[in-house]
């Protein structure tokens, strides 16, 4: 039986000597994944480095459609992948940089090379490969979520994944890790311990392997040298790769070999910046933390101020990027205490606004201290001395004194902070300066209005930054959700796909997507996409509730229950599960099981309206009207215009012989819904029950 494996061992050479004993199909690649070789994505760009030509030969619509993630993670292709879906952020230069990508970026790109490499591997004729990573526990964390991403969604028939790192705990760096490697390795390999063997030939010298072997004789060597031999070295090799002009070694052994050689300073710092600028970018955040660390312990704000800076805030950004705030803070702090720079004063009083209304934690947002800095950020930019550059800086900072307000309650005054920012860009910028920002503002107003409820005013927003960068997958994903409030289905519909075609996989994308198919009647299409986003994010619980229910209104009941079972495993007070677990004892005529399911739905949610409807049915049809009675009554309360409800209390009271009562109810159901037929036979039969009055003359 195929499967996937973990290897560890002391020492390389010790891991391949183990994993060189195992019975693996043939390989697909064998890679080497320590991030100072390459920095992020070092093992994912040596496999599409090796893959993607024979993929463009094979089938490139499958390239294309994947060609975000390719490019991110593998920027020596790009020229032979064509780029297709550029958008404002990425196309920026960086002094009109004022958006990042979320740090769940990498997740959407880890899970969209996983569909790349399935559906590479099956255009092949899917015969059986193996992918060898190796060193993995010296791995950038792009590459161990990829792997992590990997292990669980890959058939180990199609791609036996064989992963070797050494014996100690793998250790997530701080902050929440969107899906550790250790615990997938757990669940997902077969674990494999090697053991040390006697060292064979001659190692590779330490600075050839770029910092990265772990012979131990290589070390020694290396450290039997002098210190001009080794920075010499170092510089030589520096060369050497900067010669062969392949862009992601200047994030990886390039600046590694540039700051250990003769001129740490003059060649060092810049090559550090440079792979600082290029991983901010593609948020790459973790190795923006390494960079900006090492840098600053090269430069100080004595030395070059603008430099240090530099360093100190692309740190910053990827800290709350991080969910690390709280790392941040001393960070802007110490440059307060640094500097009377203006410039360098507004940019921190921002970023530190920032910190209180956004990034902390919600007991730790603090909407008065935050706008305490933004005012102070405010005020910086309205003394500026360049018309232009004070009017930019006044909106990006009134910006964010209007989340601020935003967050306080006080939509409408965000929404006039936002109406002056444009204006005041529009005043004194020319009209293709600072695109970014601009459609960042608008975008921004989109959402204040739709919180506002002037969904067709948001839904104008949307469409206007839509118009100026259309390869944003975000503007369409929140649009979509306000037409279908409007019951624009058709349109919501399309904005969903596009968000889809638009972005390496998200699952609200294909959630939402899913919830609109079950909506329009889509039964197959509703179940395909909740079943992708539940490949995408195994804890999606909603997904779980929806495909449920669809597959309950099926008469799937084993389905049902597996999805109700497999929801409550990771929810277990999800009351909406327990209500399809219910329904499903129910008609399976399970009926003391039925009743225990309903009752647990309505002590966590006593209004939950399908569980008190349901409970009521079991009711009618195990002869206890007057249970029925009461719990409908409670759901027809909550929900009064509900013509279900009405029709459903009128049977229960018909059941009990309360022919007047069943009368009321189908008349208020009827004036609801007058050509309802069900509604119609139904007062028919009533009335033909309902004593008629005696007279007397």
């Amino acid at each position: 039986m195929a499967a996937h494996y973990w290897v560890r061992a002391p020492l390389h050479a010790d891991r391949v000597g183990a994993r060189s004993e195992l019975a693996l199909p043939p390989a697909l690649a064998v890679v080497n994944a320590h991030r100072r070789l390459r920095g992020p994505y070092t093992a994912v760009g040596t496999l599409l480095r090796e893959i993607v030509p024979d993929a463009l030969d094979l089938v490139p619509e499958l390239v294309i459609r994947h060609n975000i993630e390719v490019l991110a993670t593998t920027p020596e292709l790009r020229g032979v992948v064509p780029a297709t879906r550029e958008t404002l952020t990425s196309l920026a230069v960086p002094r009109e940089r004022t958006r990042f990508y979320s740090r769940l970026r990498t997740l959407r790109i880890a899970h969209g090379l996983v569909d790349f490499l399935a559906d590479y591997l099956r255009a092949r004729g899917a015969q059986p490969r193996a992918l060898v990573v190796d060193d993995v526990h010296e791995a950038d964390p792009t590459d161990r979520e990829f792997l992590a991403v990997l292990v669980r969604r890959i058939d180990p028939a199609l791609l036996t994944v064989v992963i070797t790192t050494g014996t100690g705990p793998l250790t997530e760096p701080a902050g929440p890790a969107a899906v550790p490697l250790e615990p997938a390795l757990d669940r997902y390999c077969v674990r494999i311990d090697g053991t040390a063997a006697a060292p064979t030939g001659v190692p590779l010298s330490y600075v050839d392997s770029d910092g990265t072997t772990d012979d131990p004789a290589a070390i020694a060597a290396y450290h039997e040298l002098d210190s001009g031999e080794r920075a010499r070295l170092h510089d030589a090799r520096a060369d050497e790769l900067a010669a062969r002009g392949e862009p992601s070694l200047i994030i990886g052994a390039i600046p590694y070999h540039r700051e250990h050689g003769s001129d740490p300073v003059g060649a060092g710092l810049p090559a550090l910046a440079r792979a600082l600028d290029h991983c901010v970018d593609l948020c790459y955040y973790h190795a923006v933390v390494d960079f900006g660390t090492r840098g600053r312990a090269m430069v100080s704000h004595d030395t070059d101020l603008e430099q240090w800076w530099t360093f100190t805030t692309r740190m910053t950004t990827a800290l709350a990027a991080l969910g690390r705030p709280q790392d941040a803070l001393p960070l802007y702090d110490d440059v307060r205490t640094q500097t009377t720079s203006p410039s360098i004063h507004m940019q921190a009083a921002y970023a530190t606004a920032m910190l209180y209304t956004r990034h902390f934690e919600p007991e730790q947002r603090d909407h008065v201290l935050a706008r305490a800095w933004a005012n102070e950020a405010v005020a910086i930019a309205g003394i500026l001395p360049d018309p232009a550059t004070r009017a930019f800086n006044s909106a990006f900072n009134r910006n964010g004194l209007a989340l601020i307000e935003f967050h306080q309650g006080n939509p409408a005054a965000a929404l006039d902070l936002l109406d002056d920012c444009l204006a005041g860009l529009d005043r004194e910028l020319a009209p293709d300066e600072h695109a970014l920002h601009r459609s960042v503002l608008r975008y921004n107003r989109a959402q204040v209005l739709a919180a506002l409820r002037r969904y067709e005013d948001a839904i104008a927003d949307y469409t206007t930054v839509i118009a100026l960068d259309a390869n944003y997958a975000e503007y369409y994903f929140d649009r979509a959700a306000l037409l279908r409030r409007l019951g624009r289905y058709e349109d919501a519909l399309a904005d969903y796909e596009q968000a889809i075609n638009l972005s390496p996989p998200f699952p609200e994308a294909y959630y939402n997507r899913g919830d609109l198919r079950a909506e329009l009647g889509d039964a197959d299409g509703a179940i395909a996409d909740f079943s992708y986003t539940l490949e995408l994010d195994p804890d999606f619980v909603d997904a779980y509730v929806n495909r449920a229910g669809i597959q309950l209104d099926r008469g799937d009941l084993d389905a049902a229950t597996d999805d109700a079972t497999a929801g409550l495993a990771r929810d277990p007070d999800n009351a909406h599960l327990h209500v399809v677990l219910g329904q499903a004892h129910t008609e399976r005529e399970h009926f003391a099981e039925a009743l225990a399911e309903f009752d647990r739905a309505l002590a966590i949610d006593p209004d939950l309206v399908t569980a008190l409807a349901s409970r009521a049915a079991l009711a009618c049809a195990t002869g206890r009207p007057d249970a029925a009675i009461a719990d409908l009554r409670r759901a027809v309360d909550l929900n009064p215009d509900d013509t279900t409800l009405l029709y459903n209390r009128a049977f229960a009271y018909q059941n009990d012989e309360r022919w007047d009562e069943a009368l009321i109810d189908l008349d208020r159901a009827l004036a609801l819904a007058p050509d309802d037929p069900d509604i119609i036979a139904a007062r028919q039969s009533c009335l033909a029950r309902v004593p008629i009055p005696s007279t007397s003359g």
